[in-house]
C-alpha cells in the first residue's frame, strides 16, 4: 500500500477514536474543564483559554506521531 493512503487511514482512525472519546468519554475524561483552563466571564463578554487541555493534547499527539514514525520505518 502507498504511504499516503496508509497515513490517511491511520489519521482517520485516530480522529475517529478521539471523536468518540470526546463524545462519550466526557464524563470520565474532563478535557476542557481541567485546572489551568481559564474562563473569563464578565457581563456580555466570555473568553475561554484551554491552556492545560492544549498542552495535554499536544503531548498526546506528539507521542502518537513519534510511535507512528518508529513503527512505520
Amino acid at each position: 500500500m502507498n504511504s499516503l493512503p496508509q497515513t490517511l487511514i491511520i489519521a482517520g482512525i485516530i480522529l475517529l477514536a478521539l471523536g468518540l472519546l470526546w463524545q462519550f468519554g466526557g464524563k470520565y475524561v474532563p478535557l476542557g474543564r481541567l485546572p489551568g483552563d481559564f474562563v473569563i466571564d464578565k457581563g456580555n463578554f466570555k473568553a475561554y483559554f484551554p491552556l492545560t487541555t492544549s498542552i495535554i493534547l499536544s503531548l498526546l499527539l506528539t507521542l502518537i506521531f513519534f510511535l507512528y514514525r518508529i513503527l512505520i520505518k
